[in-house]
Formats: C-alpha cells, sequence, structure tokens
C-alpha cells in the first residue's frame, strides 16, 4: 500500500508549487542566498521577469514540477529561516521604539536597565539625547533628537551583540 491516492499527489504538487511562489515574492539577493538546484533558479529568476498571470501561472506549475525532482527540504528551511528572522528584526525594532518612547515619556526604570544591561551605554549621551527629545516633542517640531535617539538604542543594542 506504498501508492499514494491522486489527492495526495495533487496536494504535494500545490505545496511545491507554492514553495515555488514564495521564492519568487523574494528579492533578488535573498534568492542568491538560498542553495537552489540551478534549474530551480533559472526559472524563478525568469518568472520575476513575467507580467502576463496566465505565462506566471504555467511559470508556477513548471517551477513545483521542477521541485519534484529535488529534495526540498533545505529549501523550505531556507525559507523558515528568513521568514523568522524577519520576524525577529520586527520585534527588536518594536522594542528599540517602545524603549525610546518610554524614556522619553520619564521612564528612569528602564534607562537604569538600560545602562545596567548594555555596559557599552554612555549615560551621559543617553541622558542628553532623551533630554532633547523631550524638549523637541513639547515644542512640536521634527523628531530629530527623537530619531537620534532611536539610532543611538540600536548601536548600543548591536554593540553588545559584536563584543
Amino acid at each position: 500500500m506504498d501508492e499514494k491516492s491522486k489527492t495526495q499527489k495533487k496536494k504535494e504538487a500545490l505545496s511545491l508549487q507554492e514553495l515555488g511562489e514564495r521564492l519568487v515574492k523574494l528579492s533578488n539577493e535573498l534568492i542568491n542566498d538560498i542553495e537552489l538546484p540551478s534549474e530551480i533558479y533559472d526559472a524563478v529568476r525568469f518568472a520575476k521577469t513575467l507580467k502576463k498571470h496566465g505565462a506566471l501561472r504555467r511559470q508556477m506549475q513548471y517551477i513545483g514540477t521542477l521541485m519534484r525532482k529535488y529534495d526540498t527540504l533545505s529549501i523550505q528551511e531556507a525559507l523558515h529561516n528568513l521568514e523568522t528572522g524577519n520576524y525577529r528584526k520586527a520585534l527588536a525594532f518594536q522594542e528599540l521604539e517602545q524603549w525610546r518612547d518610554e524614556l522619553i515619556e520619564g521612564n528612569m526604570t528602564l534607562m537604569e536597565e538600560i545602562l545596567k544591561t548594555y555596559p557599552n551605554a554612555d549615560r551621559q549621551q543617553l541622558s542628553q539625547l532623551v533630554r532633547q527629545a523631550r524638549k523637541e516633542m513639547k515644542s512640536d517640531k521634527a523628531p530629530h533628537a527623537s530619531r537620534a535617539l532611536f539610532r543611538y538604542l540600536r548601536n548600543v543594542r548591536e554593540g553588545s551583540r559584536s563584543s
């Protein structure tokens, strides 16, 4: 009973085609980072050039057919890693925004926590950036200091990872 049903074969073909669609949506730089068989790589690059819906649909079916020849587990893992990496970056970005906003609102315990967690942070510079951002906010100016505070927080966090 090793035979697959027609429905099972169709589901597998559709999942491979969807995998191909996810590849086509990636930028060229990200596609280059994934180790793809040359046939699939060429088909994906060609699909990115197609504008007509019918032609693109046929190319997606072709990519799905090509993928049946290869083990796609490594491709799926690479795509998963890229997608979760983007999710983590978005979360880190949101956390930095939250830190900036709380510091501007006057959360001094957060400032102490940041200084304790990241020894490369400079208390004087951080305090100065927070003061400038508050002043800027009160006078309804463009958020230059607020952006500078965000960049500083990002650099402090990234600097601690490379050490």
